[in-house]
Order: C-alpha cells, then sequence, then structure tokens
C-alpha cells in the first residue's frame, strides 16, 4: 500500500468508517495489478511489469491482477473477484458514492473484464493463466524486476479442452460488469454481455473441470467442487443482465440436473455441510442471486435454510464472527457470508 493507506484510521472499534474501508480495499486491488500501469496510479512503489505476457499465437495478454502474493495470473479466481465486487457496486452503488469511491471501482473492475477480452481470443478459446507456479514461488523479487529470460507460459481452454468453471465464471464475471457499466458506457457493456454470452454457451456445451484442462492451474486453484455450480451461477447473472427468459430456462435445468439447492457439500463434505461462498463454489451465490432475481418460493426456501445455518448452527468467535477453522483463514468466509445475508 502507498504511506497514505498504510496508515488510514478507520474509526474506533464498533464505529468503523466504512467508507474508508472501501477507500483501502481498493488500494489493494490496485497493487495487484499487472501490466501497463495508468497515469492515476495511485501505488507510488508500483510500476509497469510483465509487458511481454502473450498467448501462443502473440496474443497480447498484458494487465489483470496478480494473484495473492505471487506473480501468475490465475484467470478462475481473478473472474470471481469481479463477479463479487460488481455485484456489490450493482446492488450498493449508493455507498460506493458516498464514500466517493464509485469511479476507482469502475477502474477496478474495468481492469478486470479489459484483461478477459483480451484472454477470450476467440468464441471457444479462453485463456486462464499466465504464468507458472513453480517458477514463480522460486522468484523472490518485484513483479517490475522480472527477468527478462525467465518466459511467462500461457495457458487456455479450447473446444477440444474445455474448462465449464472457468469459462462460466468468466462470463457471471463479464455479465455482472456489463450491468455495471450500462448506464456510463452502454457500448462497453453490450461487449462484455456478447462476450458473456459467449462464454456460457461454450462452458455449457462443452462440458469439463478447467483444471483438467490447465493443469498447471490444479496444485494451486484446482476445481474441486465442479463444474456444475458456475454453470448455475452464470446462467443466473446472465438472467439478471439480460431479463431474456432463456437463462432463466438455463437456470432451471442446472437446478434441478445438478441438485442446487442441495446444502450438502459434495467437494469438502463435513459437518457444516455447503456452507461456505468463495471462488470455488458459487451454489449459496446462486441461491440467493435467484431468490433476489425471481422472487420465486424454491430459491428463497433454498437461502432461508442457509441463513439457518448462520445464526443458529455455525461455529462463531466469541465476539459473534461466523468462524470457519482452515488454513488459509476464515475471514473470507465470513465476510462472503456477510454479503449474502444482507441480500436476503
Amino acid at each position: 500500500m502507498s504511506t497514505e493507506s498504510a496508515n488510514i484510521d478507520i474509526g474506533t472499534p464498533g464505529n468503523y468508517d466504512y467508507g474508508k474501508v472501501i477507500h483501502a480495499s481498493l488500494l489493494f486491488y490496485e497493487a495487484q495489478r499487472s501490466g501497463k500501469l495508468p497515469a492515476d496510479n495511485r501505488i507510488p512503489w508500483r510500476g509497469d511489469s510483465m509487458l511481454d505476457d502473450k498467448g501462443d499465437n502473440g496474443e497480447d495478454l498484458t494487465g489483470g491482477y496478480f494473484d495473492a502474493g505471487d506473480l501468475v495470473k490465475f484467470g478462475f479466481p481473478m473472474a470471481y473477484t469481479v463477479t463479487v465486487v460488481a455485484w456489490g457496486v450493482i446492488d450498493y452503488e449508493d455507498a460506493y458514492v458516498k464514500a466517493g469511491e464509485l469511479e476507482n471501482v469502475h477502474k477496478m473492475i474495468k481492469w478486470g473484464t479489459d484483461y478477459f477480452l483480451k484472454a477470450h481470443t476467440k468464441e471457444r478459446e479462453l485463456y486462464g493463466q499466465v504464468g507458472d507456479g513453480g517458477p514463480d514461488h522460486a522468484y523472490w523479487g518485484r513483479p517490475e524486476d522480472w527477468p527478462k529470460d525467465k518466459k511467462r507460459p500461457a495457458y487456455k481452454i479450447t473446444e477440444s479442452a474445455p474448462g465449464s468453471d472457468l469459462a462460466g465464471e468468466t462470463a457471471a464475471a463479464m455479465a455482472a460488469a456489463s450491468m455495471v457499466f450500462k448506464k456510463s458506457d452502454p457500448t462497453y457493456s453490450a461487449k462484455l454481455l456478447t462476450h458473456a454470452k459467449q462464454l456460457y454457451a461454450f462452458a455449457n456445451e462443452k462440458r469439463a473441470r478447467y483444471s483438467d484442462s490447465i493443469k498447471e492451474a490444479s496444485g494451486y486453484y484446482r476445481s474441486m467442487n465442479g463444474y456444475e455450480d458456475e454453470l448455475g451461477w452464470s446462467a443466473a447473472w446472465l438472467l439478471r443482465a439480460t431479463n431474456d427468459s432463456h437463462y432463466k430456462t438455463e437456470f432451471e435445468k442446472h437446478w434441478k440436473d445438478f441438485n442446487l439447492g442441495d446444502l450438502k457439500d459434495k467437494a469438502y463434505a463435513n459437518e457444516l455441510g455447503k456452507t461456505r461462498f468463495f471462488w470455488d463454489d458459487k451454489t449459496l451465490g446462486l441461491q440467493v442471486l435467484m431468490a433476489k432475481v425471481t422472487g420465486e418460493e424454491v430459491y428463497k426456501k433454498a437461502t432461508e435454510n442457509f441463513m439457518h445455518f448462520l445464526t443458529e448452527v455455525a461455529p462463531k468467535t466469541p465476539k459473534g464472527m461466523i468462524f470457519y477453522a482452515e488454513m488459509w483463514g476464515p475471514l473470507r468466509h465470513a465476510s462472503n457470508a456477510a454479503l449474502l445475508a444482507l441480500q436476503v
């Protein structure tokens, strides 16, 4: 963070200034930017980086966001991040306006979607990773100083090596972002929606886990929960963005075929059930989203079951925070649960 952001006073305990929290959160994303930085870059210790990122045929793959403290660009969690931030802007735009951060959050989303547009090189081709985890983790340096002789490979899904979860989540990100920019930039919004529809069709018609096609991602962001939730999630976002009944029909097929209303956890089986909304599992999010969009009882009931779990069953800290004990920490799950609870 910049010197300014490192010393932000967000208020006293119990009386937080959430405008400053939003400000600091957006600076965090800006610190993760890859590529040619804009003139209004607010992170003084960041510079241009990874300007040679290219696809197999020389396609420009600069831009996007680095992952965590790494220098790899993992498309799957990056797309989830953009989807969820866009969701917050769509439903709580007034909060961003009040905080004076609407323009900055638009820039944050567009930095991601501009990259996704580059990565979607053909109707049924999408680059989902740039860089390799092994060499990346062996490099202890700044992205600005990445050695010129260290090549960064790019990996994609194609018709013969598909990835429904990656394509579906990227479709969801573009559909949600199209709503964000619908008033301020209708041409860009329409472009995003066109790509979202193409990627959804690719995801639905050529079904597979992306980490089976991009094997280099499997050690970092392997799709443990499968692609079924991303098919439902992307159909739900396209329904919200277009109000086209086709996507409602599509969603209803996924809901039935994949049993998306069931709280039983397929991949992380434990006594807590399916209780986490995060980059690998969108089931709870799609339940809440469809309850909001359609108002139909079947989705409202699924959402009520989750809210009952949160309030009555979920483990909590002494101060009442939802607590999931796992190696990557509980705060992401608590904050994601809070976003869904706000939607109910």
